[in-house]
């Protein structure tokens, strides 16, 4: 029933199985990847046909964690997988990054990669077995693929690369980088680093790129057994020389006068003017989507060429300048920490919010829950391209943004222990063109300074741009939007001014080589350093003390018999603490006890009434006491937190007391000296006692 191909090899240490043939069997291409026991099924389908007028390729990828694949059930209400979390959208993104630009020029069928999890073994990461099954399944579909890829991830240790770490030892590893790449050079690489050094980083890259070799020659192994018929392609249906030679003559010189226009938004209106043009003029003899191709090209040749030939770009910069930046902090009054980041037409306003253990957010992973102190959310609304748009819930742009974001930083965040905030920063993106997201690096780490939140270095982050040709290339530092969309590269490198920090490429054409990898990572540097001293003018280093507006955090340490008694029956104790004195109170479990208030007189009331509750009495010391219940051989004082203890009659004044109620009352305030323990551990206490120490007639009634 079943034509069964399968193929492995020894990777990393692990045996890697690639299977087909058996499950999945109407998609174009299904591989059943093994690593470990990780295991991820992955699909991938095209539509016969293009969609009519349809003028840019429809890739979707989509990377799915099913709980049962950990032997786990979903929680929450429906008990079911629901929206994709922020993992699978990041890796989705990750598989779709390499494999993008090897479909075949023309290629417009609506096509889509699935990759479902099945079984994680919790060592073995699953992006990485997706990666090489997305790849296998689109090698065999037939669908016009120009791979196979493969991918791979990096560690650091003891100045040693490691292929394709577990879990665990990337816990332990100054890096976590993910390659991909085809035979002949790199098309994406993910990072996050410990100010690595631009040679380590190169380093890993290459490293990656060697070591997944056999996966690649492990896939072509496959598609020679398994592989479909390749589907033809449809010639154009237009004379494409023919149409590139009109489109020059009726409207060049307008788009080349266009791109000497420095402001984005004259420029924009000068080319959408050149177009209008175009498809006035040529109608008769092309149809718009032809045209509007054609005239992107057309754009791209100019842009390129104008650098490559003269090394000036739009704005009139050199390939190395880096646009004016301002940089301001402390702009909102009432935030925490804030900054206005501001590089060309790119500005992002960065705001930190400085919370408790309380606002941390609870993560139900498939490797188990898990809760995150350092969050950091991007968002990119129209109006900062000058557009308008719909406005919702943030897409894959913008996670992935600012997911880079974040791993730029947190290499540098205190550690807990040190600074025990939660931290929430929102990047605003208030203009863009280009690189939003290393503003965004900039202006949170201004942010998070301003707030008094102590980074261990300043970060800042710069674009790097490519532009590639048969004659020769350049390397950009800091590109503007228009250099991203026409040009081939967009490398993306962050850090301090010892090392990089977190590192992201993606190539447009099929591989960039270790040469041009070697010059943009140089470049990078000197643009890096460039950006910080700009950052310095508005901030050196963290402000001293958090803001006034923001909670102060108190840690105290209690024993952990004594966690009980402060927390109370059913959280009795602690409830009143919060209530009575307005701080916020969490405890841990090896009786570490943090009291936050924006109010420092809230928090020492919190700290004492604790302290109180936990301190255990001492022989011959006075305390202060409430009377909770009076008896016919005495009196209870509830001192020390919850804590009671019996003034015997005889204890309650100098002279005899007849009956105790002629002394004290339940609910006066009085004062006790310990003056021993009975057998059970029960307090003795003495009024008496402290009475003859203080010379004060402390026997009255308290009024």
């Amino acid at each position: 029933m079943f034509t069964v191909h399968r193929k492995e090899i020894e990777w990393g240490g692990r045996k890697l199985v690639l299977e087909t043939g058996k499950i999945a069997r109407q998609a174009n291409g299904a591989v059943l990847v093994t690593y470990g026991d990780t295991t991820v099924l992955c699909t991938a389908v095209a539509a016969k046909a293009p969609k009519p007028g349809i003028d840019f390729f429809p890739l979707t990828v989509n990377y799915q964690e099913k709980a049962f694949a950990a032997g786990k059930i979903p929680g929450g209400f429906f008990k079911r997988e629901g929206r994709p979390t922020e993992k699978e959208t990041l890796v989705s993104r990750l598989i779709d990054r390499p494999i993008r630009p090897l479909f075949a020029d023309g290629f417009r069928n609506e096509t889509q990669v699935v990759c479902t999890v099945l079984s994680h073994d919790l060592e073995n990461d699953p992006d990485i077995v997706a990666m090489v099954g997305a790849s296998a399944a689109l090698t065999i579909s037939g669908i016009p693929f120009l791979g196979p890829i493969a991918a791979a991830r990096v560690g650091y240790k003891n100045g040693q690369y490691v292929l394709n770490p577990t879990r665990d030892e990337v816990g332990d590893s100054d890096l976590d980088l993910v390659v991909a790449g085809t035979v002949e050079g790199v098309l994406m690489v993910e990072s996050e680093a410990k100010e690595l050094t631009e040679e380590v980083m190169l380093g890993a890259v290459m490293f990656g790129h060697t070591n997944f070799q056999p996966v690649i020659n492990m896939i072509i192994d496959l598609a020679e057994d398994a592989a479909k018929e390749p589907w033809d392609l449809p010639e154009p249906a237009y004379d494409r020389k023919a149409l590139k030679a009109r489109l020059r003559e009726t409207v060049g010189s307008d788009v080349e006068a266009a791109y000497t226009e420095t402001v984005k938004q004259s420029r924009y209106e000068k080319v959408g003017a050149a177009k209008a043009k175009a498809l006035e003029t040529l109608a008769e003899e092309f149809d718009n989507q032809s045209i509007g191709f054609e005239f992107k090209e057309l754009e791209a040749d100019i842009l390129r060429g104008a650098v490559l030939k003269t090394g000036r770009r739009i704005d009139g910069r050199d390939t190395k300048t880096v646009r004016p930046i301002v940089s301001e902090v402390g702009i909102l009054p009432r935030a925490h920490g804030s900054a206005l980041f501001t590089r060309g037409e790119t500005q992002a306003l960065v705001v930190t919010t400085l919370g408790t253990s309380q606002d941390e957010q609870i993560i139900d992973a498939l490797e188990g829950e898990y809760r995150e102190h350092f969050m950091l959310h991007y968002n990119f609304p129209p109006y900062s391209v000058g557009e308008a748009g719909r406005m919702g819930s943030p897409g894959r742009r913008e996670i992935g943004h600012g997911k880079l974001a974040w791993r730029a930083i947190h290499p540098l965040l205190p550690k807990k222990e040190d600074f025990p905030y939660t931290l929430r920063v929102v990047s605003e993106v208030t203009e863009s063109n280009g690189s939003s997201s290393m503003a965004t690096v900039c202006g949170t780490s201004l942010s998070l300074m301003d707030a008094g939140a102590p980074l261990i270095r300043p970060v800042a982050g710069i674009a790097m741009g490519l532009i590639k040709e048969d004659h020769g290339f350049a390397v950009l530092s800091d590109i503007l939007g228009d250099e991203d969309h026409l040009g081939d590269m967009d490398f993306k490198v962050a850090g301090t001014e010892v090392g990089v920090t977190a590192l992201q490429m993606d190539i447009k054409i099929t591989s960039i080589t270790e040469e041009i990898m070697k010059i943009a990572l140089g470049q990078a540097k000197d643009g890096r350093l460039h950006i910080l001293g700009e950052m310095s003018k508005a901030l050196t280093g963290a402000r001293e003390g958090v803001n006034e507006n923001a909670p102060r955090i108190t840690v105290i340490n209690i024993p952990k018999e004594k966690i009980r008694d402060v927390i109370g029956s059913g959280g009795k104790v602690i409830r009143e603490i919060v209530e009575q004195t307005g701080a916020k109170i969490d405890i841990d479990d090896d009786g570490t006890v943090k009291v936050s208030a924006v109010d420092q007189k809230k928090s020492d009331a919190a700290i004492e009434w604790i302290k109180g509750i936990v301190a255990e009495p001492e022989m011959n010391v006075v305390y202060t006491g409430k009377v909770v219940k009076v008896v016919d051989f005495g009196a209870f004082v509830n001192f020390l937190g919850s804590r009671d203890g019996l003034v015997h009659i005889s204890e309650l004044a100098q002279q005899r007391v007849g009956k105790v109620s002629d002394v004290v009352s339940q609910g006066d305030s009085v004062k006790v000296k310990v003056i021993g323990f009975d057998d059970r551990g029960k307090v003795k206490l003495s009024m008496k006692q402290v009475d003859q120490a203080t010379g004060e007639d402390l026997t009255k009634k308290a009024e």
